[in-house]
C-alpha cells in the first residue's frame, strides 16, 4: 500500500514536470519563429520576436496601455467569478433535485455547444459591447463549472455520507470533511480549463464588438491597419494576462484550502 501511494506521488510529480514551461523549448520556438521571420522578410506577414518586445515596450510606456488592460482584465474576470459562483450553487442545486437537474440539461448543452460568434452576435442585439466580454465569458465557464461540479458531487462516498448522519454530524463538518477533499480536484480541473477558455472566448467577443477602451479594439485597429507588430505585441499581454490570471486563482484556491483545512469546526 505505501509502495502504491509513492508510486502515485512520483507518477504525479513527473507529470506536473512533464507539463512545467522549460525556458530551452522557448528559446527554440523563439530562434525557429525569428528564423522564419528572417526568411519571410517581410513584417507584414510575420514580425520578428525582437521587434515585437519592443513594440511592446513602447505600449507600456503608455495609459491607454494599461487601461485597456484594467477594462479587459475586470470584465472577464468578473465573468469568470461570477461563472464559477453560479456554476457550484447550480451544480448543488441539481444534485439534491432530479427535476433542476434534467430542466438544466439542455440549457447546459446548448451553451457548450453553440459557437462564441453566434452569442456575441445575438448579445450584442440586445446589449451594448461594453460588457459583452462579461456575458461571453460567463456563458464560456459556466458549463464547464456545473457539469465537473455536479460529476464530483455524485462521486462523494455515499457510505461516507450515511456514517455522518448516523452519528449526527453538523453539515458544516461533512462538507469540510467529506464534501470539500472530494470536490476539490473535480473543481481544479474545472477551473484549470475554463480559466484559458474565459480569455479566448472573452477576448474573441472584444474582436466582434470592439468595445471602446479594450484590447479586442486594440486588435481589430491592429488587423484593419495590417500592424502586425501591434497584433503580436496584444496577443502576447493577452497570453502574458491568461497565465498570470491562471496561476493567482489556482494558487488562491489551493491556499484557501488549506486554510479551510486548519480551521477548527
Amino acid at each position: 500500500m505505501v509502495n502504491d501511494n509513492k508510486c502515485a506521488k512520483q507518477k504525479k510529480t513527473e507529470d506536473e514536470k512533464g507539463q512545467q514551461i522549460r525556458l530551452w523549448a522557448v528559446i527554440f520556438w523563439l530562434a525557429v519563429w525569428q528564423i522564419v521571420s528572417v526568411w519571410l522578410d517581410s513584417d507584414i506577414l510575420l514580425v520578428s520576436p525582437v521587434r515585437v518586445l519592443l513594440r511592446l515596450g513602447q505600449l507600456m510606456s503608455t495609459i491607454l496601455f494599461w487601461k485597456s488592460i484594467f477594462f479587459t482584465l475586470s470584465r472577464i474576470a468578473c465573468g469568470f467569478f461570477l461563472a464559477v459562483a453560479i456554476g457550484c450553487v447550480l451544480a448543488a442545486a441539481a444534485s439534491r433535485y432530479h427535476k433542476i437537474r434534467a430542466l438544466l440539461a439542455p440549457a447546459m448543452l446548448t451553451v457548450k455547444s453553440v459557437p462564441v460568434a453566434s452569442f456575441t452576435i445575438l448579445a450584442l442585439i440586445w446589449f451594448s459591447a461594453k460588457n459583452l466580454s462579461v456575458l461571453i465569458s460567463f456563458l464560456m465557464v459556466l458549463p464547464i463549472i456545473y457539469t465537473n461540479v455536479l460529476s464530483g458531487i455524485n462521486q462523494v462516498d455515499r457510505q461516507l455520507l450515511e456514517m455522518a448522519q448516523v452519528f449526527c454530524i453538523p453539515k458544516l463538518r461533512v462538507f469540510r470533511y467529506i464534501y470539500l477533499p472530494q470536490l476539490f480536484p473535480f473543481f481544479y480541473a474545472a477551473s484549470t480549463i475554463s480559466l484559458g477558455m474565459s480569455w479566448k472566448a472573452g477576448v474573441a467577443a472584444e474582436v466582434i464588438g470592439i468595445p471602446k477602451g479594450s484590447i479586442g479594439e486594440r486588435l481589430q485597429q491592429a488587423k484593419i491597419y495590417l500592424d502586425t507588430p501591434d497584433l503580436f505585441a496584444w496577443t502576447l499581454v493577452v497570453v502574458g494576462l491568461s497565465l498570470v490570471f491562471e496561476r493567482c486563482f489556482l494558487y488562491g484556491i489551493k491556499r484557501m484550502i488549506v486554510v479551510v483545512a486548519k480551521m477548527e469546526v
